[in-house]
């Protein structure tokens, strides 16, 4: 039994609900009664992803009415044989709904190519019949000549009034599936404007260019349509005749429908970044840079044919330098796309009178002050004409590499609040920005860095440096001010100065350890000395310094006097001119302290909670000594306080270097 005689035996409130599923146009219940076991045989999801497959499906499905028609004919049912008439000429006039519905955004250039088979044969069959009749009713003599005139306008109308609001229909689905990939493209350009400052995803544009590429060739398929139509026409005219009202409106409707998908099909692939920059969108005078330009609109005869330029704010203070103009070209990408690939920009900053720089109209730092690169080139095909343009996300320029810091700061918090890219007085008036905001963007830079984000904890140690201790930061905010120009309290460095000491840090010297998880990283000495109290002799953590401004690592362990009282231990943190000297792992593998005997001690012996130390960082450790090792050897005054964190690393390379070695 099927599926759908099963559904007959349900109960009344269910038959009713199951009358409404059927009472739309999209798949009448009738077609459901008498082609169940086929409709239920057919794998319909795969079908929705697959659009060659939902075009064979489709087929079959006008295959299976013409049958089930010459059934009814057999059996002389004439009621149903009328119905199924009806319902296959509404298939095939409607033919989007059923593609559309299976796969909305790929599908439009084959729902045409079957449009245009259908409606263009049976137009010109009908327009041969008028024009017989029409001719022929104009010799028969003056007599017949005026009424006749008049019945065969009108069904000439009619025959235009069905292909009219054939064709609309398919320009209301080409109009909605354009929006649909424009949204899709928004959502791309967004996860681009975030990905430029570390944020993990997905950037791929193939799906796009697909989708682009059908919708376009589908709109020039119903510009071939529409040229057909106006070769019928000439076959005969008449003064009423209504496709010469109709045949213009539809065509401007269509061409401003192209018209915004080729302007939105051209955009900016790569943004622009120097080779060894910190990364994109900061750019420094007299140093090359790249941009890649995309058109999503993948035409074969239009492929080094499409010239693209160049330039930067005409009413900026730089010049840009070097090829500014390129072909649109498919063997600049790896999917045969067609891109234009600037590689060997510069930037120059301009001249004015007495030989000096040129001046901002802003009250901005330098790197506060927003520029964008704008990219043009003309689309001409079969007649239709666009001038396209895009732009590039704000960029900042600097004259030399101090200015790099700041600079990166600035693109970080911009692209963060994924502020409107034309808004280049941003930071004249700079919103704030919500915790879980500039919580993300900070662990997208630890993301960058080390390949691992920041953890709920952690964050919540930032937060609460940031804004003191709260039951939650939801509803905190902080500003540019605060996040680039205001010193953390009693230091003498902003928060993104230590923030961005640490991140080097990790990214030259700690990345390994960083990314296993071995760093705890942001941890308050008061939530410190809660973990390792309890935990077993020789526990140990790492963390950041809170006192380095260029970034420091330090370690603590928990230590246990005779009488039972833990003592934890933390040594002075280490900088990235002594980790240039020894990898972190060797100074945690050797690190020893020496007792008032001169006894030494290798305090450190289990990871945080309770890894063994070889175990946790054993991977790390240099075996190319084969087997030496450094052994720094640290006194502890007697006098210290037990509850003291002993600050007892005081060296410099050769200082480290000149201490103990003991070879195996």
């Amino acid at each position: 039994m099927s599926r759908w005689e099963r559904l007959k035996q349900l109960d009344s409130v269910s038959l009713q609900k199951l009358d409404e599923l059927y009472s739309g146009e999209q798949l009448p219940m009738a077609v459901r009664e008498y082609l169940a076991q086929w409709i239920e045989d057919q794998d319909w999801e795969h079908a929705s992803r697959d659009t060659s497959r939902a075009v064979v499906l489709f087929q079959v499905l006008l295959e299976n009415l013409d049958n089930q028609y010459s059934r009814f004919m057999q059996e002389r049912a004439f009621l149903m044989q009328r119905n199924f008439r009806r319902f296959k000429q509404d298939f095939q006039v409607q033919s989007h709904l059923f593609l559309s519905f299976l796969a909305p955004t790929m599908c439009l250039k084959l729902i045409i190519n079957h449009a245009m088979e259908y409606s263009l044969r049976g137009i010109e069959e009908q327009q041969d019949e008028f024009d017989f009749k029409y001719q022929t009713h104009k010799m028969d003599g003056e007599t017949s000549l005026p009424l006749c005139h008049a019945i065969i306008i009108y069904k000439g109308s009619m025959i235009f009034l069905s292909f009219s609001t054939y064709m609309s229909s398919l320009l209301e689905s080409f109009d909605s599936l354009l929006c649909m990939v424009l949204e899709e493209l928004e959502e791309w350009k967004s996860r681009q404007q975030i990905s430029c400052i570390g944020a993990p995803d997905d950037t791929n544009l193939e799906p796009l260019e697909k989708w682009f590429t059908q919708l376009g060739e589908g709109g020039f398929q119903l510009r071939k349509f529409l040229e057909k139509l106006e070769e019928l026409q000439g076959k005969l005219s008449y003064e009423q005749d209504p496709i010469k009202v109709q045949k213009p409106i539809l065509q401007e409707q269509l061409d401003l429908i192209l018209t915004s998908l080729l302007k939105s099909a051209f955009i900016v692939e790569t943004q622009p970044s120097m080779p060894q920059g910190r990364g994109p969108l900061v750019l420094r005078t007299n140093v090359q840079f790249s941009v890649k330009t995309r058109f999503l609109f993948k035409v074969p005869e239009l492929n080094h044919a499409m010239k693209v330029t160049v330039s930067i704010d005409k009413y900026r203070r730089f010049n840009v330098l070097g090829t500014l103009s390129k072909v649109l070209n498919m063997s600049e990408s790896m999917n045969g796309g067609m891109v234009a690939d600037f590689r060997h920009l510069t930037l120059k900053e301009q001249k004015v009178g007495g030989g000096g720089k040129g001046t901002s109209d802003m009250s901005l730092s330098v790197t506060e002050e927003l520029h964008v690169i704008h990219l043009e080139t003309q689309f001409d095909l079969h007649g239709l004409s666009v001038s396209l343009e895009t732009s590039t996300l704000p960029v900042v320029v600097i004259s030399n590499s101090s200015q790099q810091q700041s600079a990166w700061a600035s693109v970080l918090w911009f692209n963060m609040l994924r502020a409107d890219s034309k808004n280049l007085l941003f930071f004249a008036s700079s919103p704030t920005a919500s915790w879980s905001q500039f919580g993300e963007m900070l662990s997208w830079q630890f993301l960058s860095c080390g390949k691992r984000g920041l953890n709920s904890d952690q964050l919540d140690t930032i937060a609460q440096k940031l804004f003191g201790k709260q039951k939650s930061y939801d509803n905190c905010k902080i500003s540019w001010t605060k996040f680039s120009k205001e010193n953390i309290r009693d230091t003498n460095f902003t928060l993104w100065v230590w923030m961005d000491g640490i991140l080097n840090l990790v990214k030259l010297y700690l990345a390994d350890l960083w990314h296993d998880g071995s760093i705890m990283g942001f941890i308050t000495k008061a939530k410190e000395k809660s973990l390792l109290k309890g935990k077993q002799c020789g526990t140990f953590l790492l963390r950041f310094s809170e006192s380095i401004k260029d970034g420091g690592i330090t370690f603590s362990w928990v230590e246990y006097s005779n009488d039972g009282k833990h003592n934890v231990r933390t040594v002075q943190p280490f900088i990235s001119a002594d980790l240039k000297q020894i990898p972190f792992p060797e100074i945690l593998r050797n690190f020893q302290i020496m007792e008032a005997e001169n006894a030494p001690v290798y305090p450190l012996q289990f990871l945080y909670p309770n890894i063994p130390k070889a175990q946790a960082i054993g991977k790390y450790y240099n075996e190319k000594t084969g087997g030496e090792r450094v052994s720094v050897c640290l006194s502890v005054c007697c006098s210290l306080s037990l509850s003291e964190c002993i600050s007892v690393w005081t060296f410099m390379a050769s200082e480290l270097l000149s201490c103990a070695l003991t070879v195996h």
